[in-house]
């Protein structure tokens, strides 16, 4: 039971967390968003980068190391193929999209594409725990809290600029929830498949860290710091070293 519990907090901590974010819609006024949204771009992009670090690329490379594999071929070919499968991605689906949505249609999209091998990510680390593996409970949980806490901000990322568009704050909660559904959903598959996959973690967990970093440089940093706000910078080193400290301490 224990184990059972211990999975169930790891897959749905990270979309929870997104629902989380995506409520302080309701506590922003008007005039508060254009600041307000800047600042949590620029914490989203630094968590975003420091997890991709810590959370991901760190551990691929350790895995890859015990493979036939030298030990930064499988994390670097991993952080590219998730960056450009990331664009091609987008590239197709924006094709499907109204062209009216604009930037804000590519930022929804491209946060639920990144959520879904982030959420595999968290999937196999819960499948390690429950083999039994040495620090296997206390490091999934320690990735799912990771993500989880990026996700507050990057679920209010998304719905506020919904909301600025003139939509309900109901709907721009919603579409900030919804964002983070896919998570479970690659968790699961994940977790399903986790004994035919374990070999690709290297790759699966860089090629979320790819997806991570194209989501940063393309949408995140320049939201964060337009018209040079310094504001946003700062938010990117704050929420770097938030998540540095996290993942150093757990």
């Amino acid at each position: 039971m224990n184990g059972i519990f211990l999975v169930a907090a790891v897959l749905l901590l990270p979309a929870c967390c997104t629902a989380v974010g995506a409520a302080g819609v309701f506590l922003m006024r008007s005039t508060q968003e254009p600041r307000t949204r800047r600042m949590l771009c620029g914490m989203a992009a630094g968590i975003m980068l420091a997890a991709s670090v810590w959370s991901l690329l760190l551990p691929a490379i350790e895995r890859a190391e015990r493979g036939p594999l030298p030990g930064w071929l499988p994390p670097a070919a991993g952080l590219v193929i998730g960056a450009v499968g990331l664009l091609r991605l987008e590239q197709a689906a924006g094709r499907l999209l109204c062209s009216g949505d604009g930037h804000c249609g590519r930022m929804v999209l491209a946060v639920t594409l990144h959520n879904l091998p982030e959420g595999m990510v968290v999937g196999l680390a819960a499948a390690l725990a429950l083999s039994g593996e040495p620090d296997a409970a206390s490091g999934a949980l320690a990735l799912a809290l990771g993500i989880g806490l990026q996700n507050l901000p990057e679920g209010a990322a998304v719905s506020l600029p919904i909301l600025q568009k003139g939509e309900s704050k109901k709907r721009a909660f919603f579409a900030g929830a919804a964002s983070g559904l896919v998570e479970p959903v690659g968790a699961l598959l994940a977790l399903a498949l986790a004994g035919w996959v374990s070999a690709a973690l290297p790759w699966l967990m860089s090629a979320a860290a790819g997806c991570m970093v194209c989501v940063t440089a393309q949408e995140m940093i320049p939201e964060a710091v337009e018209n040079d706000e310094p504001t946003g910078v700062i938010s990117v080193v704050l929420g770097f070293a938030l998540m540095m400290a996290l993942d150093v301490a757990l």
